[in-house]
């Protein structure tokens, strides 16, 4: 059965209005965020 009361979005609502640039700077902001803290625990924990 073919459903005809499909719904169309425009490129804007279907992201839900974020884009691949801010993807990519929270994934590289978390990334630098573990690795910062995986150091200072190690730093913490050697002393």
């Amino acid at each position: 059965m073919k459903d005809d009361h499909s719904e169309h979005l425009t490129t804007t609502e279907a992201r839900g209005g974020t884009n691949q640039h801010m993807g990519r700077v929270v994934l590289f902001v978390g990334t630098g965020l573990v690795v910062v803290i995986f150091a200072v625990l190690f730093f913490v924990g050697s002393l």
